[in-house]
């Protein structure tokens, strides 16, 4: 897991919500991986965990490459 600085963290999400709602590929640096995003193959989901204490809120996508 990577752990970045909230403003970074905002500026991804920002780029991530502009990617989705233009229909744009979306690409992305993950602990120094490369990874490119095909919304046309896109799957979407929230997610919310709880245990103990400590709460979660997930965002997830999901894509097939194109290749």
């Amino acid at each position: 897991m990577e752990f970045i600085k909230h403003a970074d963290f905002a500026a991804k999400l920002r780029r991530l919500a502009d990617a989705v709602e233009n229909g744009t590929h979306f690409d992305i640096q993950i602990a120094g991986e490369a990874y490119l995003c095909a919304w046309l193959l896109l799957e979407c989901s929230i997610e919310h965990e709880r245990e103990g204490d400590e709460e979660e809120i997930e965002f997830q996508i999901k894509w097939r490459n194109e290749n």
